[in-house]
């Protein structure tokens, strides 16, 4: 099986040569293969966010290489990444645009990745297409079409951002933290949605967690980092063996690592 995504070495570092200077990736290397879901969990700062950042193209690595499907994308622009890459963000309001309507947001979204200046549009067949995919979210809004984005509650819109996102079926999909600002009935509502969502698209997925309980329900793969580094990772065999104790204690073999458990556990 080919890999999607290879990440070779790449390290990151803010404000070098500064008494701020932090070393937030450390010769990191990971590859995930056509369908991996890989689940990533680790402390504050452990480099979770920078490294889907990287990933995305949002910010530059200082060395090291990233490659999708074998192209090298170092100095690809996110805007010219997005075409491989679906990403959604931990806030609800990051994902859509509030202003547009829930159609105008998923015409957006199957435009990704395409020259500017294409027509807007949407046609019947497309609407129709909204209409079909809304109404695999179980939520009323596929009859909510000419609606504003803003006016749905935060778990509609991630929803609607994680469906977006899935939509042109991208080489790589980033879930950072998704769940982490909301309530808990609507975070267990869009994580059930999530697995569904990978699981028919086959999407290779990359999800950031602080919720060691949906790192071990969600995924075929496990992997735990500190300090910019991966210091623990489970294979799919390992990783249906694994409980929340168990993670913590590895977590606790992790040579001056600690960690609030409460913000670990979500």
């Amino acid at each position: 099986m080919s890999d999607v995504l290879t990440i070779s070495g790449i390290s990151k570092t803010f404000f070098a040569g500064t008494v701020n200077e932090r070393r937030a990736l450390r010769d990191l290397s990971l590859r995930l293969e056509e369908g991996d879901f890989v689940t990533v969990i680790g402390s504050n700062g452990a480099g979770k966010s920078t490294l889907l950042n990287a990933i995305a193209g949002r910010m530059p690595v200082d060395s090291g290489d990233i490659s999708i499907d074998d192209t090298r994308v170092n100095r690809m622009k996110e805007h010219r990444r997005a075409k491989y890459v679906g990403r959604v963000f931990q806030d609800p309001m990051a994902g859509t645009a509030p202003d547009l309507t829930i159609e105008q947001n998923l015409s957006l979204a199957l435009r990704r990745g395409e020259r500017r200046g294409l027509g807007r549009g949407v046609t019947r067949a497309r609407r129709e297409r909204f209409v079909e995919e809304l109404a695999t979210l179980e939520l009323g809004l596929e009859s909510r079409l000419k609606a504003k984005v803003g006016l749905l509650s935060g778990g509609q819109r991630q929803a609607l951002s994680l469906l977006m996102a899935g939509f042109t079926h991208p080489r790589i999909l980033l879930l950072d933290e998704h769940t982490a600002a909301l309530d808990p009935q609507r975070a267990e509502l869009v994580t059930n949605l999530t697995g569904r969502i990978v699981e028919q698209g086959g999407l290779t997925t990359l999800m950031v967690t602080h919720n060691m309980q949906q790192a071990l329900a969600l995924g075929n793969r496990l992997i735990m980092m500190h300090e910019g580094r991966i210091v623990f990772s489970a294979d799919e065999k390992r990783k249906k063996t694994l409980t929340v104790d168990a993670l913590l204690a590895e977590f606790g073999k992790i040579k001056g690592a600690s960690f609030d458990d409460r913000a670990m556990l979500g």
